[in-house]
């Protein structure tokens, strides 16, 4: 085979190839199979071989997936959220999400385990070479694929394919915030999206979600506390992400009730504490800021918000009403019954 072009193919697939590449630069069926029985290289996928005993990095798993699909296969769901940045997957050998065309054959292969006592097993012994493929299908090829080098959904469809597959509707409009927000999607990007590819599962809770985001909730707490708190009970609906000026900078507080004639102040901290100095001295400053305004402020972690709603929302609504907001809440079906 000729060196120059089979480097640039191996450089260009990450080390991996289907078995019609190979037979084009000249492995022959048989001189295939002796390398794959001895070790020398690893049968990935069917048609689908790397030019090594394994295990494999994940950038050939991608690769391995891709060329498993086709020609028009591009990566998706967990794995594009993996690439763009919305979630951080630590196991480099995690299944690998596709998505085909309707039409293309490839269906969803396992992991391969190499076990001890194999041909030229690697030093991990019977080490994972890989975490299989998971493979989706869509009609909407034209809407969906992003070109790079890897091809992958694009941001707006990766956020909905993941709060599609979520279980229930509320972890679907959760995953979308999280996604949405890690991902630094704005939000007309979603909507615009939204109206082009209606989600066939969890859609009245993703397109609530979707508005959420636009009213300013960049956070999975910020979305508990406006539906789990706020909604839930019929608190009014308080500014989200509101500037304010302190020693020169300008710093944002997450709910400002100041809308409704009282200035308080609800922050929401999503960390179980704040390692950085920067962080606490910017809580220090709003928190003296607020005193000498003499705004009244609480604020909740992610314990109290997702365990004890009812509990945030009675706070919340004692403070509001004794700065002399009209009462106009009412009990969910969880609050405790006097």
């Amino acid at each position: 085979m000729e060196h120059d072009s089979w480097q640039a193919l191996l450089d260009a697939q990450d080390g991996v190839v289907t078995t019609a590449q190979l037979r084009a630069h000249g492995v022959s069926a048989t001189a295939l199979r002796h390398r794959v029985v001895t070790g020398q290289w690893l049968r990935v996928f069917p048609r689908v071989i790397a030019v090594t005993n394994g295990p494999l990095t994940r950038p050939m798993a991608l690769s391995a997936a891709l060329l498993y699909g086709g020609g028009r296969a591009i990566l998706s769901h967990r794995t594009a959220a993996e690439e763009w940045g919305m979630l951080r997957i630590d196991d480099p050998s995690a299944p690998v999400h596709i998505t085909v065309p309707y039409k293309c054959s490839a269906v969803n292969q396992g992991p391969t385990v190499r076990a001890p006592g194999g041909p030229r097993p690697t030093s991990a012994g019977n080490a994972l070479v890989h975490g299989g493929v998971v493979v989706h299908r869509s009609r909407a090829f034209g809407h969906i694929a992003v070109p790079f080098r890897q091809p992958r959904t694009s941001k707006a469809d990766t956020v909905f394919d993941l709060a599609v597959s979520e279980a229930t509707p509320k972890e679907a409009a959760a995953r979308l915030i999280e996604a949405a927000t890690n991902g630094k999607v704005h939000v007309d990007a979603l909507r615009r999206k939204l109206e082009l590819r209606r989600p066939y599962r969890h859609a009245t809770d993703i397109a609530d979600a979707v508005t959420l985001l636009g009213d300013g909730v960049q956070s999975v707490l910020e979305h508990r506390y406006a539906l789990d708190v706020e909604r839930s009970h019929g608190l009014p609906t308080g500014k989200r992400q509101m500037p304010h000026v302190v020693d020169g900078r300008i710093l944002y507080e997450d709910v400002d009730y100041s809308p409704t004639g009282v200035p308080l102040i609800v922050r929401l901290d999503g960390q179980q504490y704040h390692s950085g100095r920067q962080s606490r001295f910017r809580d220090r400053r709003r928190d003296n800021a607020a005193e000498l305004a003499d705004r009244p402020r609480l604020v909740y972690g992610w314990d109290e918000t997702t365990r004890d709603p009812c509990g945030v929302f009675e706070e919340v609504r004692r403070v509001l009403v004794r700065e002399g907001w009209a009462d106009t809440t009412h009990r969910c079906p969880a609050c405790p019954r006097e």
